[in-house]
């Protein structure tokens, strides 16, 4: 189930935040934040809810799992065909 930007907006802050950060984290060859300052970090999380304002990102609640998880709009399209 796709999870609306709208209702990812009246999130607290914190719990979007953790959630772009875990994304950030996969994305992250080595996965951590470990060689990247925090602007650097600041940069990348106000790029990643840019790019969920925009749809290009999308966040996928897994009822069957009981996870969330932002994915690529690609990857979303490609597991739904």
């Amino acid at each position: 189930m796709l999870v609306p930007y709208e209702a990812l907006s009246q999130l607290p802050s914190e719990t979007l935040d953790s959630l772009m950060r875990e994304y950030l984290l996969t994305q992250v060859e080595d996965g951590s934040f470990a060689n990247l300052g925090e602007e650097e970090i600041l940069a990348a999380l106000a790029q990643c809810r840019q790019a969920l304002k925009q749809g290009k990102l999308l966040v996928e609640y897994s009822e069957e799992d009981e996870s969330i998880a932002i994915r690529h709009h690609d990857q979303v399209a490609k597991a739904q065909d």
